[in-house]
């Protein structure tokens, strides 16, 4: 074996292909950081000019993959690596990447659908796919979710696209529906005067349009009283919790009952 050759050969290699390999590196690392801090500066400029999260966001996205793709096309070819059969690779897997990426291909179709018919925005409560949470992210192939208990789901825009959605944040104000029972020996005049009172005394609940308060049905053990009003979307759970807590302390204090069910067992001998 002849020691000095192969020495050699790693002298030639180093000084050639090898400083072309360090200098492609540091030229990755350093454009990367670049890169990156283009992508913040961007962000923030868009923040302050009150620019749409959605469309602002996924441009920096868009931004930051396509110009780090661009670098490492173009350092490989400095480098000198041969790209011939890599093409020739990718021309013969392409049968079998495009079976795999088919559902990629229309989760990216679904996000740009999204994106251009907006049935929603970053930051708006939705209920898709059997999820509900905050969107936090609008992302190219999938939609970012935070749950109330602090879960992130990821639903894909293929199918996140073509199904039902309904966004609880898109109108200003939500009406909050409730329903109250109360046993048929009570005077229920008086128990729609008690929770008219707490809806007009309530600074969370909109006097236009007015709150409703009406008998909707007369049940097996109980008279029900639908009360409907209108709040600020926002306040929604606030208003609904408060209205049940103070038609309770109401309702006991004057003398209302609400039925519950009760079972008569008779035993013969």
């Amino acid at each position: 074996m002849d020691w000095q050759a192969i020495l050699n050969s790693i002298v030639n290699w180093a000084t050639s292909t090898g400083i072309r390999l360090l200098i492609a590196l540091i030229l990755l690392f350093v454009s990367f950081k670049v890169i990156n801090a283009l992508a913040r500066r961007f962000a923030k400029r868009f923040e302050k000019k009150n620019l749409d999260k959605t469309i602002s966001r996924t441009f920096v996205y868009i931004f930051k993959l396509s110009m780090k793709i661009i670098v490492v096309v173009c350092l490989i070819g400095y480098v000198g690596i041969d790209t011939s059969g890599i093409t020739a690779l990718i021309a013969s897997a392409g049968v079998c990447i495009g079976l795999a990426v088919n559902g990629a291909v229309s989760n990216l179709a679904g996000g740009v659908m999204l994106i251009v018919t907006r049935p929603f925005k970053i930051d708006d409560y939705i209920e898709a796919l059997g999820y509900s949470g905050t969107v936090e992210e609008i992302r190219i192939t999938q939609t970012k979710l935070r749950t109330p208990d602090n879960k992130v789901v990821y639903l894909p825009n293929g199918t996140l696209s073509s199904s039902e959605i309904v966004n609880y944040s898109e109108k200003d104000i939500r009406r909050v529906d409730n329903t109250f029972s109360i046993a048929y020996d009570c005077d229920f005049e008086k128990a729609k005067e008690i929770i008219t009172n707490i809806c007009a005394n309530h600074e969370l609940v909109l006097k236009d349009p007015a709150p409703f308060v009406r008998v909707s049905n007369h049940g097996s053990s109980s008279i029900d009283i639908v009360t409907r009003v209108w709040t600020k979307s926002e306040d929604y759970w606030t208003v609904h919790f408060d209205l049940l807590e103070k038609v309770k302390t109401e309702f006991d204090a004057n003398g209302i009952e609400i039925p519950f069910n009760q079972l008569d067992v008779n035993i013969k001998k």
